[in-house]
């Protein structure tokens, strides 16, 4: 059984940090594509940033040079260091893996941790 498990949201002030975390089992966790994504309320889920297998990063503008994707394949968990954050970055934050098996598309997703960014 495949499990993503979010962890480390929560209510934090702007301008202040938060470390999330997604725990991954069930799955080869270094064969995956890792990614986080974001959804406010009201609007589409986002891809906030991701880390490939091989390690490459990439991240949506509104948050380049402020969040920090990373992946430990030993603890088989990835993480997204959040820094000087904004009231726009409140959203629940999920986690997710994907991979290519031939052409078919393998993806799994957390049931999300809430961020909020408030004064």
């Amino acid at each position: 059984q495949v499990q993503l498990v979010e962890s480390g949201g929560g209510l934090v002030q702007p301008g202040g940090s938060l470390r999330l975390s997604c725990a991954a089992s069930g799955i080869t966790f270094s064969s995956f594509d890792m990614g986080w994504y974001q959804q406010a309320p009201g609007k589409q889920r986002e891809l906030v940033a991701g880390i490939s297998s091989g390690g490459s990063t990439n991240y949506a503008d509104s948050v380049k040079g402020r969040f920090t994707i990373s992946r430990d394949n030993a603890k088989n968990t990835v993480y997204l260091q959040m820094n000087s954050l904004e009231p726009e970055d409140t959203a629940v934050y999920y986690c997710n893996a994907k991979r290519w098996r031939g052409s078919v598309l393998i993806a799994y997703r957390g049931q999300g941790t809430q961020v909020t960014v408030s004064s």
